[in-house]
């Protein structure tokens, strides 16, 4: 069998096992659904609020939004956070010892990631179709741009993660990139209509992929009278894939150069310093 065809395929079967284990740990479920169930909770509680000039309350025209998050922070930050674990407990640098391992490696966490964030995003999308009053696909075509919204989120987003896992070599390193995202969720339109925030703050949030698929999920989601809160009155359909593919392009491009230099980097010296450095950071 070609080499490459099976470090692809040993990746494919790792992803599957990981996520099986994953979703089969308690630790990990509730690291993945308390946040989930907190964020929902805030929700209920702002069925009752209006918005001027949208047909459904501020909870459930935050739903949508809620998912399209899910999608970047499931699929950047999961990436993220794994491969900073990996390189310094030492897996990333077995797999860097055998043959194929490195794209076995990626594949599989890549694979682990874009699955357990869509079962985040189903679940979401589960709770926002029974308790939220607005939240439905209104025509066949709404699940064709849900689908599609979150394919192309995932393929812009978790090569995003894999850059930013090559970048930064330490798990105190999260906070510095937690941070930045949390600025960007709070001028992206995820909680609060992105029309309320002065222009200057609409042009900085549009450019990230947070804004556009939380806007393509309430374009999926909404109806379409709720679109009068949107910046221009507008879901701007193309315009969403055309930035979510811009990243997804960038992200594709850098990705593979900058995972085989950390690769290339990656011996047992550098992962001792990194322990010993993490060790005196925790004291």
């Amino acid at each position: 069998m070609n080499p490459a065809v099976n470090a692809y395929k040993t990746g494919w079967r790792r992803a599957l096992i990981e996520t099986r284990i994953s979703l089969a740990t308690p630790s990990e479920v509730v690291g993945i659904v308390f946040p989930l169930a907190l964020a929902v909770t805030v929700l209920l509680f702002l069925r009752g609020v209006d918005v001027d000039d949208s047909p459904v309350s501020l909870g459930s025209m935050n739903m949508p939004s809620l998912i399209g998050m899910m999608i970047v922070w499931g699929g950047a930050l999961g990436v993220l956070s794994t491969m900073l674990l990996d390189r310094t407990n030492g897996t990333m640098l077995r797999a860097k010892s055998m043959p194929g391992g490195m794209t076995g490696y990626l594949v599989g966490k890549l694979g682990m990631t874009a699955l357990v964030t869509a079962f985040n995003v189903v679940v979401l999308l589960v709770v926002g179709l029974v308790f939220f009053d607005g939240v439905e696909f209104g025509s066949p075509d709404r699940w064709l741009l849900f689908l599609a919204v979150l394919a192309l989120g995932l393929v812009a987003t978790i090569p995003l993660g894999a850059v930013l896992g090559a970048l930064f070599d330490n798990p105190s390193s999260m906070a510095l990139v937690m941070m930045p995202f949390m600025g960007l969720v709070a001028i992206s339109g995820i909680f609060y209509p992105v029309t309320a925030l002065p222009e200057w703050l609409q042009v900085i949030g549009q450019v990230f992929p947070t804004y556009w698929t939380g806007l393509g999920m309430r374009h999926a989601l909404l109806p379409d009278s709720a679109v009068a809160v949107e910046i221009g009155g507008d879901w701007r359909t193309l315009t969403m894939f055309i930035v979510l593919a811009a990243w997804a392009v960038a992200s594709l491009a850098f990705a593979p150069k900058l995972l085989s230099r950390m690769a290339r980097r990656e011996s047992g010296s550098t992962m001792t310093a990194r322990r010993e450095k993490m060790q005196q950071n925790w004291g």
